[in-house]
């Protein structure tokens, strides 16, 4: 099991530090969409446009080896565009399955709020069952496969709210926010001479990628540790501030993410201070807070940190 701590730890900083070459100052980001990746979830960056949200994913895309699609969402994109569709053979009078932009590795879905309610649905199957369904034929998807959407800040224009069924399927939120002005000048004198992007080079492949995903999945949660993630999900269903807590869905997202950070870490185990530290990513998201209410989703993550006991492992 030590060789599988040391693969993980060194796999993930080859890969990061290939996409570091294109996305500079921003390495914390970076490691959440990364570990993410290795638990199996999807990512949701909600962000301005312009701060890197495409060109970061495109240097996941490249680093990992995956093949990628990418399809700008507008109200004029149709379910079929996502998902695929059917045609009728003229020879044989059979239809034929004509695959759609979600068929690859990382399906990158840009600017997702603003398509309609429509379109945005058509990703729900995918993301929860990793194929899609056309005239009443089911397609897998290749794998791995993963979801990385953008989404510009609520109240844009020419947005509109994903469904909160939608919302649940995102493993973590993340923003990427302006660079600092350092890492500005450094992201100005890096594209002088050529485009960061053809200078990160692919560091892993689908086999090793889908290998390094099952050692995260054998890291080790004591039952204490499962106890404690599951009153921490139980005490925001309760919290007074709260409209709504965290499903069933977000306990095993926060679990999942605490194996990947675990293993980065360079554990097979995963310990209360990893549970902690993804809380805000996978949580946040799924959190709603009571109209009016005077404290956020994050301001209550952090006061039910301090709240419920850590259980003390030996």
């Amino acid at each position: 099991m030590e060789n599988n701590q040391v693969n993980v730890a060194l796999a993930a900083e080859k890969i990061l530090n290939q996409v570091k070459k294109v996305i500079v100052g921003k390495d914390n980001v970076l490691l959440w969409v990364l570990a993410a990746i290795l638990a199996g979830g999807h990512i949701l960056l909600e962000d301005i446009p312009g701060v890197g949200k495409t060109t970061m994913a495109l240097a996941f895309s490249r680093a990992l080896g995956l093949k990628h699609n990418r399809v700008q969402f507008t109200p004029d994109v149709l379910p079929s565009d996502v998902t695929g569709y059917s045609v009728l053979e003229q020879g044989t009078g059979k239809l034929s399955y004509r695959p759609g932009a979600v068929l690859c590795n990382l399906f990158l879905a840009d600017e997702l709020n603003r398509a309609t309610s429509r379109t945005q649905s058509a990703l729900l199957e995918a993301m929860e069952e990793n194929q899609v369904t056309v005239d009443g034929t089911s397609h897998p998807l290749p794998q791995p496969f993963v979801v990385l959407a953008t989404q510009n800040p609520v109240g844009a224009a020419g947005t509109q709210l994903l469904p909160d069924s939608q919302i649940d399927r995102f493993m973590v939120r993340l923003s990427l926010g302006y660079p600092q002005p350092e890492d500005e000048v450094e992201m100005v004198l890096s594209r002088q001479s050529a485009d960061p992007l053809s200078q990160a080079e692919q560091v892993c492949d689908t086999q090793s990628l889908q290998q390094l995903r099952e050692i995260v999945g054998q890291t080790y949660v004591s039952q204490p540790v499962a106890e404690y993630v599951v009153k921490l999900l139980d005490a925001t269903r309760r919290h007074e501030s709260l409209l709504r807590g965290g499903s069933p869905r977000a306990t095993l997202a926060v679990v999942s993410m605490a194996k990947a950070v675990a293993r980065l870490r360079g554990r097979d185990y995963v310990v209360p201070r990893d549970v902690q530290e993804v809380l805000p990513v996978t949580l946040t998201h799924r959190l709603q807070a009571i109209p009016g209410a005077e404290v956020t989703a994050q301001d209550v993550l952090r006061l039910l940190v301090e709240k419920v006991p850590a259980p003390k492992l030996r």
